[in-house]
């Protein structure tokens, strides 16, 4: 009486259980996405430039430590040791990963030398452009000069 006939499902299952059980995943495979995209890759980002900024280092760039440290770099000593003065004549060995950051990098030879080029022809120019602008100031007062 008050109870319903219960109908059976439909025989074709097969599609419909799939496209239920990808629904079912779909909400935990969205996280993984976000997850990947704001957490994992930014990270992995990171440690592929502080890896990169660690093995570009040189004597004489100042660096901070983990600890809070700032210092000079004096020698490398070999691929995962540096030796940082950190005051007069007080040296410390770092392992090479405890360096968080190059606060300032030295200039490497081949640099200097590029850069004092582009320098000493800037000068040059500058040489010549002011000769110019005076002979220019001279041709202008002499005739002033004449005119009067």
């Amino acid at each position: 009486m008050f109870i319903l006939d219960a109908y059976a499902q439909s025989t074709n299952t097969s599609t419909s259980s799939t496209f239920e059980s990808l629904q079912q995943f779909l909400p935990l495979i969205l996280i993984f996405v976000v997850f990947y995209f704001l957490l994992i890759r930014p990270q992995q980002k990171k440690t592929k430039a502080h890896r990169e900024l660690i093995s570009q280092l040189r004597r004489g760039d100042r660096v901070l430590i983990q600890s809070g440290i700032i210092g000079q770099i004096n020698k490398v000593i070999n691929d995962t040791e540096v030796l940082v003065e950190i005051a007069d004549d007080v040296r410390v060995r770092v392992v090479r990963s405890a360096i968080s950051e190059v606060l300032a990098k030295t200039e490497s030879v081949s640099d200097s030398n590029k850069e004092s080029k582009i320098k000493d022809e800037i000068s040059d120019d500058n040489i010549v452009e002011t000769s110019k602008i005076k002979k220019k100031k001279l041709s202008v007062f002499s005739r002033i000069s004449d005119k009067k």
